[in-house]
């Protein structure tokens, strides 16, 4: 049985419309039409959540910084498996040159070893993904989470190459894709 949608995914959503927002992106859907119409009880707690990833988004490290692009849709192949997903902000602004691909999360850092591993897993795709968009080496483009909440950028130092996500994406049978 399908479930209304958590309050997370819901807050999620609302930080990524107002970043597209803040950085001139038009909107392509509103939330309500994901979600459908918000409870009345959540208005409160979600306005407070909503404030509350503004203000710490404002006075962190990527505030100042003005993204290149930001919900980059993509399309790659990795190995044999088409790959779909959308970056969400491209920075090429680092004093060192190349590109800081980031992706907003507003929940919480991963707490084990394995689900930080877990997680990499799409920032190692959306940097390729980015290299091949851009024409140039996987070598010259970062890749980060802001997590919003905690203030925190993490950028995992040993995100897969091309070979070591589609040797990890080949072993899942394609059907459960």
């Amino acid at each position: 049985m399908p479930r209304p949608p958590a309050g997370q995914a819901r807050r999620g959503t609302a930080f990524h419309q107002w970043l597209e927002q803040r950085y001139g992106q038009q909107l392509l859907i509103d939330d309500n039409a994901l979600f459908g119409p918000e409870n009345p009880a959540d208005d409160g707690e979600a306005a407070g959540d909503l404030a509350a990833l503004r203000a710490r988004f404002e006075q962190g490290e990527w505030a100042d910084r003005w993204p290149q692009a930001v919900e980059v849709p993509f399309e790659t192949f990795v190995g044999d498996r088409l790959v779909r997903g959308r970056i969400d902000a491209v920075f090429a602004d680092a004093p060192g040159g190349g590109y800081d691909v980031v992706d907003w999360k507003t929940g919480r850092p991963p707490a084990s070893a394995a689900e930080r591993r877990a997680v990499s897993v799409q920032l190692a795709a959306y940097r390729l993904a980015w290299a091949a968009l851009a024409g140039v080496p996987a070598a010259e483009v970062r890749a980060a989470f802001y997590y919003v909440a905690h203030d925190r950028t993490v950028r995992p130092a040993d995100l897969l190459d091309e070979a070591g996500l589609a040797a990890l994406i080949e072993q899942i049978p394609a059907e459960a894709q």
